[in-house]
């Protein structure tokens, strides 16, 4: 497959035409209830009998798609916590793509990729239910020198899961 090199950072600029989603209209008092109800319809996802299947070389299957949401979330605990505990931190570079093959995403067993999937949404969730007032203007930085508050890194991630689902959904996986 072809890694993803796009930066999806405009989507806190216009809402995405692919599955519609407009950040902007998004507050961050949201972002736990979002997650954790998108986490919930992986679920169903999950138990497709053709979750492994992908419809084109260039395409993840549900399963893969499913296992990188849940790691999307693990890296955004993990960014989430250096926001909040260090002044302007840069986050450690995180290659999605490389993860997927190492960590062999089309070969996981579905099943304990949906409860892993849960539970690293509902922490995710249950982090950002927990920032305050002046937190949420807190700041990030990526390794690509992309510059985040904590209330914008919060609307770009809740795209990401979104889309995902949107992908598996409509037809496309």
């Amino acid at each position: 497959m072809e890694p993803d090199t796009k930066d999806w950072t405009w989507v806190l600029e216009r809402p995405c035409p692919e599955c519609g989603l407009d950040t902007s209209e998004i507050h961050h008092d949201d972002i736990p209830d979002l997650l954790r109800a998108n986490a919930s319809a992986w679920q169903e996802v999950l138990t497709r009998p053709a979750v492994r299947e992908r419809p084109d070389e260039n395409t993840w299957s549900p399963l893969e798609y499913a296992a990188h949401v849940r790691d999307v979330c693990r890296v955004f605990t993990e960014r989430l916590h250096l926001m909040l505990t260090q002044d302007g931190p840069t986050y450690p570079n995180w290659d999605q793509d490389a993860t997927a093959v190492e960590d062999r995403y089309g070969e996981q067993d579905p099943t304990r990729v949906a409860g892993e999937l849960a539970e690293a949404a509902d922490r995710l969730a249950g982090d950002f239910a927990k920032v305050a007032g002046e937190q949420w203007d807190r700041t990030g930085s990526r390794s690509d020198g992309a510059h985040f508050t904590v209330d914008t890194f919060a609307r770009y991630l809740v795209h990401d899961p979104v889309h995902h689902l949107h992908d598996v959904t409509r037809g496309v996986v």
